[in-house]
């Protein structure tokens, strides 16, 4: 696994990490491009509708105890977005969604959290964003699925299977 590249062009996370892009350099890509409209790119390669709107910027944490009995936490910065059926003119660019990250440093803690997507597609679904290009006009950020794992194997007797989110590929 390599470092995080970022570049005036690029920024891409590392082969095999279900880690995904950080608050920090997802706005260093915003800035970088102020003028740039935005494109989300879904995990199938299709695309979020271009006149989406970012409705919402939360901050998420979510509390839990896994199977083996730890206690776990994990936070997020959560960008919801929205496409209205009747507004087809609509386009953010970066600058814009970079003012709105912006106005919401009081609620968002911290530029080390995970950004992820939220979606409406047949079902409301998150994914997490892996990278960001220039393609053409636009700023493009590519999004990954989330993963579910146990978190506790040796407490339910699970040895590794060599496959899964864990191992960094599909069974």
């Amino acid at each position: 696994m390599g470092a995080l590249v970022i570049s005036s062009l690029h920024i891409l996370l590392p082969e095999y990490t279900y880690a995904g892009m950080k608050l920090r350099d997802f706005k260093s890509a915003l800035r970088l491009h102020p003028e740039r409209n935005l494109r989300i790119v879904l995990p199938d390669g299709d695309a979020i509708p271009d006149e989406f709107h970012v409705t919402e910027v939360g901050f998420v944490t979510k509390k839990f105890i896994d199977c083996g009995g730890t206690a776990r936490e994990t936070a997020a910065c959560v960008l919801q977005t929205w496409v209205a059926g009747n507004d087809k003119e609509h386009r953010l660019n970066a600058g814009r969604l970079g003012s709105i990250l912006e106005m919401a440093g009081g609620i968002v803690p911290s530029d080390d959290l995970e950004v992820e997507i939220e979606y409406e597609g047949c079902v409301i679904s998150q994914y997490q964003v892996l990278s960001a290009e220039t393609t053409g006009p636009a700023l493009a950020f590519q999004l990954g699925h989330k993963h579910t794992d146990c978190l506790a194997r040796e407490a339910c007797g699970l040895e590794p299977c060599g496959c899964g989110p864990a191992e960094g590929k599909c069974c």
